[in-house]
């Protein structure tokens, strides 16, 4: 009989030994995800500090968005050391599926009005993971995302300006960690919205995430990181204890 797996065992197993010299043993704090990577330069150095994931925004309207060529240098050379995320926003199913072929991402982020269907049908056309993102200020909004049985959801915050708002992250706000309280879903969580070197240890000690996501907080400017703060961030990281038990699991 076929070994039934959590969400969270499936990731394990899959992110097992990714990267070079990692051990094969569950985690004892969350993965890092570092977003907004628009430069070779700092994804190399991202995954030399721990990163998990690289998130390249392909959103026109982002000051982070990534070109299509440095997408696929980085992907190039760091395809086999690290998860590589695509952040799409409202694009058309066709524009992701092409995006990710021609890049080679191993992750999709739908961060924006994409419904289950969708998340669903541009992971089959390509066997990518999918992460659905969720902007957060009220219960009512975490309890929404457990609709969309993907593979990771993400909580991010929603910004209290319609011109931040229109970014669909990367504003440097955070939200009311207390909301996650009436989460229930098993699916593992990545914990973002203005997450910096300062509050990610609290964060964690809060919300018990899977990973926690890092874009704006970590910047010298917007789409160039900031080698001190990064290195400061995955420092937090690992030196917050954390119940491995409870890892990803719900609050």
């Amino acid at each position: 009989m076929a070994e039934m797996l959590s969400h969270a065992q499936k990731a394990d197993r899959v992110e097992e030994g990714l990267r070079v010299g990692a051990r094969a043993t569950a985690p004892t704090h969350p993965r890092g995800k570092v977003c907004g990577i628009t430069s070779l330069a700092d994804a190399e150095m991202a995954v030399e500090l721990g990163a998990w994931t690289l998130g390249m925004i392909f959103f026109e309207e982002s000051p982070r968005r990534c070109s299509l060529a440095e997408a696929q240098r980085i992907a190039s050379v760091l395809r086999r050391k690290v998860e590589l995320c695509g952040v799409f926003v409202n694009a058309p199913l066709e524009q992701v599926v092409a995006t990710s072929e021609e890049v080679a991402l191993s992750m999709l982020q739908f961060h924006g009005d994409e419904g289950p269907s969708f998340c669903a049908e541009a992971t089959r056309r390509n066997g990518a993971r999918a992460i659905k993102a969720a902007q957060v200020s009220s219960p009512g909004d975490v309890r929404s995302l457990e609709r969309f049985h993907v593979d990771y959801h993400l909580l991010d915050t929603r910004a209290s300006g319609a011109q931040k708002h229109a970014l669909r992250g990367g504003t440097g706000e955070t939200f009311d960690w207390t909301l996650l309280a009436v989460r229930r879903s098993k699916v593992p969580l990545i914990l973002g919205g203005g997450l910096n070197p300062d509050n990610v240890s609290q964060a964690i000690a809060l919300t018990h995430p899977y990973a926690v996501d890092t874009a704006s907080g970590t910047e010298a400017a917007p789409g160039r990181k900031d080698p001190k703060k990064l290195r400061a961030f995955f420092d937090a990281v690992a030196r917050t204890p954390a119940d491995r038990s409870r890892i990803g699991r719900p609050v």
